[in-house]
């Protein structure tokens, strides 16, 4: 006996053709939508930051000078070194595990995460924070040496402690999707707040102390903020409380492990330039090297802010197997990265003199580690979110495995170069480490998921960048020598970002670019429009 539907009209049969493909261009445009608009708040966050750190570092490096800037930095390598074994990969963990706990309902497993996450940082902080009092004198003089780092490393202690706590918090807010939320907090309150005090501290003429007690009473700040908003945002079964606690569950611990190596693998290829140059040469170095450091690593700014909402939806999408869909996404994320990374790129390496020079003369010597940095985090973009892809996907063994390796090349490398040239010696290896880890690891991608970034649509980024390129170098040109300002700087960048997307525009836009051109635009839209609106509030506030 026939069943009825067993034969469809012509009409039928398209429209069941068709349904899967909407219904994944629909699933497409959510996500664009979705990594466009939460990246933004992000990238807002890290501009404000930058745009006002960079300003506060000039005047950080002119009243503190070289010296007490290296002793800073060296400082931070303490705190960093101690504080991956405070982490214990926790910090990871609180990023993946509550939100999954939340969607299945596992109220107890979270309530059992948090608790146990909270009672172990405070433990193994604090211990890790007598370490660093009780070997001070040894890290500071038979070490760096360097008699004056071992009066400040109690603050330094204290800045580890409240470190770790506030890492886990913002950690925390992430994995619950507040990301808005984390970014006011840190960095619109804490970056005012951390140069307030700052400010207000070297006016009293208490030097680099003062701006260490600063970024130490910014941190109490943060820190009781993130706290407020992630016990707003935690179900009530599911808040710290020690009555009836029962241990999290064995995958917890599984992840927080794997995470904890590597943490310890990537501090040693991440901060191995600035220990060897600490130890080999004097702090006035390490002080333009941090400064230089610090200027190549907003480059990737753009690419930091993918990561922040890509990182859950690629575990979103690979647990669900739509692998066509990731690598449509992993595609178009990271040829917008690199199109809005190559202008800056292009105009740091250009103005790297003029720039390193606005910190002070003693610190126009590290133009060319600017440049150096600057190439590793060209081809650090290039490659996209290759280490999110593994470490969210159930591959994160292999993620360590790399970083293991490149930590071992990168201490050799390192201490090799610097031992032939120096402090430039440090910036080649630290670049070349961080160029070549990321070709491993897109290799890797490629092998094991099957995802690869690159498509014929790249070519179209091409001749954008010769002509931006082409404009920076002749604004450089007419320029007299000494004369560049920081007015100048940011005409310059912008002059090369105008020539870059006017030029991308006019080659025209497919369908997927014009998706996430569009949600910008609706977004730049939505603020100017806010704006507006305000503005008569403002005024009448301001009148009465």
């Amino acid at each position: 006996m026939p069943m009825h539907g067993a034969i469809k009209t012509p009409q039928q049969e398209q429209n069941c053709l068709a349904t899967p493909s909407a219904q994944g261009s629909q699933e497409f445009r959510r996500h664009v939508g979705q990594i466009s608009r939460q990246s933004g708040v992000f990238f807002a966050g890290t501009i404000f930051t930058a745009i006002a750190g960079y300003a506060f570092k000039v005047y950080l490096a002119r009243k503190l000078g070289a010296e007490a800037l290296g002793i800073y930095a060296l400082g931070m390598t303490v705190v960093g070194l101690f504080g991956i074994f405070g982490g214990l990969g926790l910090n990871w963990a609180a990023l993946k595990f509550p939100s999954s706990c939340l969607a299945t309902g596992r109220m107890e497993d979270l309530r059992a995460f948090l608790t146990w996450s909270v009672l172990i940082l405070i433990g193994i902080s604090g211990l890790l924070a007598g370490c660093i009092l009780f070997t001070g004198k040894w890290i500071s003089v038979s070490f760096y040496h360097s008699a004056s780092l071992a009066s400040y490393l109690p603050l330094f202690a204290a800045l580890l402690f409240l470190g770790q706590l506030t890492n886990f918090a913002g950690q925390l807010l992430t994995g619950y999707k507040a990301i808005g939320r984390r970014t006011i907090i840190t960095n619109f309150v804490g970056a005012a707040l951390g140069m307030g005090f700052s400010v207000i501290l070297l006016l009293l003429r208490t030097g680099l102390r003062g701006y260490v007690y600063a970024q130490i009473a910014s941190g109490f700040v943060v820190l009781a903020l993130l706290i407020r908003t992630a016990r707003q945002l935690t179900p009530s079964p599911a808040k710290i409380a020690l009555k009836k606690l029962r241990l999290p569950h064995r995958e917890m611990f599984s992840f927080a492990t794997a995470a904890f190596a590597m943490d310890i693998v990537g501090f040693i290829y991440t901060q191995t330039d600035k220990v060897i140059l600490g130890s080999r040469l004097n702090v006035k170095v390490v002080g333009i090297y941090a400064v230089a450091a610090t200027m190549v690593a907003f480059i990737p700014v753009v690419l930091q802010s993918v990561n922040q909402i890509f990182s859950p939806t690629i575990s979103e999408l690979h647990a669900t197997g739509q692998k066509g869909l990731l690598d449509r996404l992993f595609q178009l994320a990271t040829k917008w990265v690199i199109g809005l990374t190559l202008p800056l790129a292009a105009a740091v390496i250009i103005f790297s003199r003029p720039i390193m020079r606005i910190f002070g003369p003693e610190f126009e010597s590290g133009w060319l580690l600017l440049v150096v940095g600057s190439l590793g985090q060209v081809v650090n973009c290039a490659t996209g979110s290759v280490g999110y892809l593994l470490l969210m996907s159930g591959n994160e063994r292999r993620l360590i495995r790399i970083q293991a390796v490149t930590a071992v090349l990168t201490v050799g490398l390192c201490f090799a170069m610097v031992l032939r040239w120096g402090v430039t010696g440090a910036a080649i290896a630290a670049a070349l480490s961080n160029a070549g880890s990321n070709i491993w690891l897109l290799v890797e991608v490629k092998r094991v998921l099957g995802l690869f970034p690159y498509n014929r649509s790249y070519l179209r980024l091409i001749l954008p960048t010769l002509l931006s390129v082409a404009a920076g170098l002749g604004l450089k040109a007419i320029l007299p020598p000494m004369g560049a300002t920081v007015g100048v700087l940011i005409l310059g960048t912008m002059l090369i970002y105008g020539f870059f997307l006017c030029t991308a525009f006019l080659q025209g836009l497919d369908m997927e670019d014009r998706l996430i051109a569009n949600a910008i635009w609706t977004q730049l839209r939505d603020i100017f429009h806010s704006l507006r609106l305000t503005r008569p509030l403002l005024k009448e506030a301001a009148e009465s």
